[in-house]
């Protein structure tokens, strides 16, 4: 059985019309793909009232140099849990290197470098993360439910929260407002 090439390092987005409100226009930066299951962190919405500060406080670490954040919906599986995807320019332990662009890191540590002035140059700090069963994700990409774009880093880093989506699509050569929710088979 052939296997499905890994769509880690890419941007997961829902198309309209995707069965699952929760992902409505949804982007999802996807570290982990393989014949597993799947995991992403969302980068299209941001949480009420939670900033890198009020993480750094609750986790009792000084804010030290740290510039305060808006903290990502990354997604609706252990909504506790925090992420920070950032440039591979910072390295710990647990780090996961994406793809040439962006690495994903799950520990305390690199907000501890990042308060402490020596963490990644760039980043996106989210709670929460998306995660599919094996082949899961393979079956939603067959029905009509997500594009995998290219993982632009300028995307990730560069773009704002709400414009991600359409910026996205955009770079994909693809204008969105054409998009339908109806699908079909050939």
């Amino acid at each position: 059985m052939d296997e499905t090439p890994s769509l880690a390092g890419r941007l997961l987005l829902a198309l309209p019309g995707m069965p699952d409100p929760r992902f409505e226009a949804a982007v999802v930066a996807l570290c982990i793909h393989d014949k597993d299951g799947a995991l992403g962190i969302g980068i299209g919405d941001v949480l009420d009232r939670v900033t890198l500060f009020s993480l750094l406080d609750d986790l009792e670490i000084p804010r030290g140099v740290a510039p305060d954040c808006e903290v990502h919906h990354g997604g609706p599986v252990e909504p506790q849990r925090g992420f920070v995807l950032h440039t591979p320019d910072w390295h710990g332990e647990g780090t996961l290197a994406v793809s040439p662009e962006w690495s994903l890191t799950g520990s305390r540590d690199i907000l501890a470098a990042i308060a402490g002035g020596h963490g990644p140059s760039r980043f996106i700090v989210a709670l929460g993360y998306a995660g599919w069963g094996s082949l899961q994700l393979d079956s939603e990409m067959h029905r009509h439910g997500w594009h995998a774009a290219e993982g632009r880093a300028a995307i990730l880093f560069d773009t704002p929260v709400d414009e991600r989506w359409v910026a996205t699509w955009r770079a994909e050569g693809i204008d969105p407002s054409h998009l339908t929710h109806i699908s079909g088979r050939a």
